[in-house]
């Protein structure tokens, strides 16, 4: 038997009847279920996936949490460092008005010199203490204010690591 005459057979039907007497033959091609394979592999991956947005969420929320505790303590103590510097003003001015006072009282030129240096004085001892109790409240209210915001962010951190 020849090459010539082995009859291979294919398996194939015409799609349609071409008018010069040709067919167009469509092949049987073995269908894989391409959703079964594939859904094999993502379904474990879409669960991981939702699991980590949960724990985002979460974790959202309680940064937004410390955010929010964080903001109302620096509230509070800008209002009491507003208040304490509105003293620190009004005792100022009182200082003032009184030298004023103390000096129209004044007999000569050496008690106005002797009440303008012991004022001075006074008066740089007085804003010395002042700017001290300003920096401690300004410190008080960085650590206050910062301390929500480092433990939740350690915690956040270390749950995740």
């Amino acid at each position: 038997m020849s090459d010539a005459n082995v009859k291979a057979e294919t398996n194939s039907a015409p799609l349609n009847g071409m008018p010069n007497g040709s067919a167009k033959l469509q092949f049987d091609v073995p269908f894989f279920n391409i959703q079964t394979m594939f859904g094999n592999l993502t379904e474990p991956a879409a669960a991981r996936a939702k699991a980590n947005f949960e724990q985002m969420k979460v974790t959202s929320e309680e940064i937004t949490g410390a955010l929010y505790e964080a903001c109302s303590t620096n509230a509070k103590h800008a209002a009491e460092y507003g208040t304490k510097v509105i003293a620190i003003s009004n005792a100022r001015t009182t200082s003032a008005l009184d030298l004023l006072s103390e000096l129209a009282d004044a007999r000569s030129f050496a008690d106005l010199v002797n009440l303008s240096t012991a004022h001075s004085r006074k008066t740089l001892e007085v804003a010395s203490a002042q700017n001290r109790e300003l920096w401690d409240l300004a410190q008080k209210a960085a650590i206050e204010t910062t301390e929500p915001i480092k433990k939740s962010f350690d915690r956040v951190l270390h749950r995740t690591a």
